[in-house]
C-alpha cells in the first residue's frame, strides 16, 4: 500500500491560519496576486470607476522626461510590485533617451505577471537588460544590493497605501537600508478625495473588484485545502474618513463553518467580516512625514491636473 503524500503548504499558510483564527479575522492582501488575481487586477485597471491607473499614467506621460532628468542618469530601474509593467514603459522611454541601454529589474510576487512584464518591455526595448525577480517583500530587499550602479527604485500605483503608516515607514526603511548615496525612490500615492469617487473605484458596477476580492478565498481553497463557499461571502468596500483609508472586507452572508486543514474548523457568524485590504489616501503632510521617518529626503512631486494622484521622488 502506498502512503499518501502530505500536503506541502506554501510559505504564507501560517499567516492565513493566524488571520482566520484572530478575534477580528484578516488575510494578507499579497494573496490577491496569483495568476487569476493578477489577471483580474489588470481588468480592474481598465474599469471606468478605477481612476488610479489612468491618472498615474497621465502624470507619467506628461512628466517622465522631467522625472528621469531629476533622478539623474544613467540608472538601473528596479520596480517593486511591477505587475505587468503597463505604466512603466512610459518611464522607460524617458530612460532610453538619456542612456545607452535600458536596465530594468521588475520585482513581484506573481511570476505570471512578471512574465508578461518581461515580454512587454522586451517588445518595446529589444536591447534592454531585463532581469525579473520573484520576491515576497516580507523576506526583505537584499536583492537591491546585487544590482550594481546608481538605482532608481519605483513603487508605483497605490501599493504604499496598503500599509498602515507605521508599517509603510518600516518597509521603506528596509528599502533605504539596501541603497547608497545617489540612489532614488519614486513612489506613488493616491490623494484624499470625495468618497463618491473613492468607493466606486473599489466596488465597481460590473463586480470585477468583488471577484478580485473573493479570489483570495478561491486560492486558499486550492492551495491550502480549505472549502470556502464563495457564494457565502460578499464584497464590502467602505471609506473610513477618520483613518483616511478605504477598507475592504469579505462579509459572511450566513452562519457557516469552513474547514481549514491546518487549524480545523473556522466558524463565521452571519455578518462577520474578513479584512483583506486597506488603501490609505494621502495628504502631502503624511507623504513628507513617512519619507522623512524612512530616512529619505523628498526632492520633488508631480501631480495630475486634479491633484488626485502624486508621484514623489525621494533621495537617499
Amino acid at each position: 500500500m502506498i502512503a499518501s503524500q502530505p500536503l506541502v503548504l506554501p510559505a504564507y499558510a501560517e499567516e492565513v491560519a493566524r488571520g482566520l483564527t484572530a478575534r477580528r479575522k484578516h488575510l494578507p492582501c499579497k494573496l490577491f496576486y496569483d495568476e487569476a488575481g493578477s489577471a483580474l487586477f489588470e481588468e480592474i485597471t481598465q474599469l471606468p470607476e478605477y481612476y488610479l491607473t489612468r491618472t498615474e499614467l497621465e502624470i507619467l506621460e506628461q512628466y517622465s522626461p522631467e522625472i528621469i532628468q531629476t533622478a539623474g542618469a544613467p540608472v538601473s530601474v528596479i520596480e517593486l510590485g511591477a505587475g505587468t509593467a503597463t505604466k512603466t514603459r512610459t518611464l522607460l522611454r524617458a530612460v532610453a533617451r538619456r542612456q545607452l541601454r535600458v536596465k530594468y529589474f521588475p520585482v513581484d510576487i506573481s511570476g505570471s505577471a512578471l512574465g508578461e512584464a518581461q515580454a512587454r518591455v522586451r517588445q518595446q526595448f529589444p536591447g534592454a537588460l531585463i532581469r525579473p525577480m520573484v520576491a515576497d517583500f516580507a523576506n526583505g530587499f537584499g536583492f537591491l544590493r546585487q544590482i550594481a550602479g546608481r538605482k532608481l527604485v519605483l513603487y508605483l500605483g497605490s501599493s504604499l497605501g496598503n500599509f498602515d503608516p507605521e508599517d509603510a515607514v518600516r518597509m521603506l526603511r528596509r528599502v533605504r537600508g539596501q541603497l547608497s548615496p545617489g540612489d532614488a525612490l519614486l513612489v506613488g500615492t493616491d490623494m484624499v478625495k470625495p468618497a463618491e469617487f473613492l468607493v466606486p473605484a473599489y466596488d465597481d458596477g460590473q463586480g470585477v473588484t468583488g471577484e478580485f476580492n473573493k479570489n483570495i478565498l478561491r486560492r486558499i481553497n486550492r492551495e491550502l485545502g480549505a472549502n470556502f463557499d464563495l457564494h457565502g461571502f460578499r464584497h464590502i468596500a467602505e471609506w473610513n474618513p477618520e483613518a483616511s483609508r478605504m477598507e475592504i472586507y469579505l462579509e459572511s452572508t450566513r452562519s457557516q463553518s469552513v474547514r481549514l486543514p491546518m487549524v480545523g474548523t473556522v466558524r463565521f457568524a452571519s455578518g462577520e467580516r474578513i479584512h483583506t485590504e486597506n488603501s490609505y489616501k494621502y495628504r502631502m503632510e503624511l507623504v513628507e512625514q513617512i519619507l522623512c521617518a524612512s530616512a529619505f529626503a523628498l526632492d520633488q512631486s508631480w501631480f495630475d491636473r486634479q491633484r488626485w494622484f502624486g508621484l514623489h521622488l525621494a533621495r537617499v
